[in-house]
């Protein structure tokens, strides 16, 4: 007879990796389409981690993200599981809802297209 350390309750699923859904990748490359037609951003990158995944905005390819669109589920029930994080770190927007969330980057389409 064997005992687990730390079982997982009933039900719960363990993910390998966190991901963004097709809901949440069409929110998201939404807005990243109307900022690329506005001249703002040219690249993206994807990354799927154990605790989060981030979708990484950049002005040219090899430099640092401008802005990291963050999804962690663990805190889903705190300050809520999506994040925009500019390029110091600095978190922009967090909350439980991703088009809220991601208004203070569409802000930011606005002034660009004036």
């Amino acid at each position: 007879m064997s005992i687990e350390k730390n079982p997982p309750s009933q039900g719960a699923v363990i993910p390998q990796q966190v991901a963004f859904d097709r809901r949440e990748m069409s929110v998201i490359l939404s807005l990243y389409g109307r900022m690329v037609a506005a001249g703002e951003w040219r690249d993206y990158g994807i990354s799927c981690l154990r605790e989060l995944a981030v979708f990484s905005i950049f002005r040219r390819t090899a430099e640092h993200p401008l802005y990291r669109i963050e999804k962690q589920p663990k805190l889903r029930n705190r300050q809520g599981q999506y994040a925009v994080v500019g390029m110091d770190g600095q978190i922009l927007k967090r909350g439980s809802d991703l088009k809220a969330v991601l208004r203070v980057l569409e802000r930011k389409l606005i002034r660009a297209v004036k």
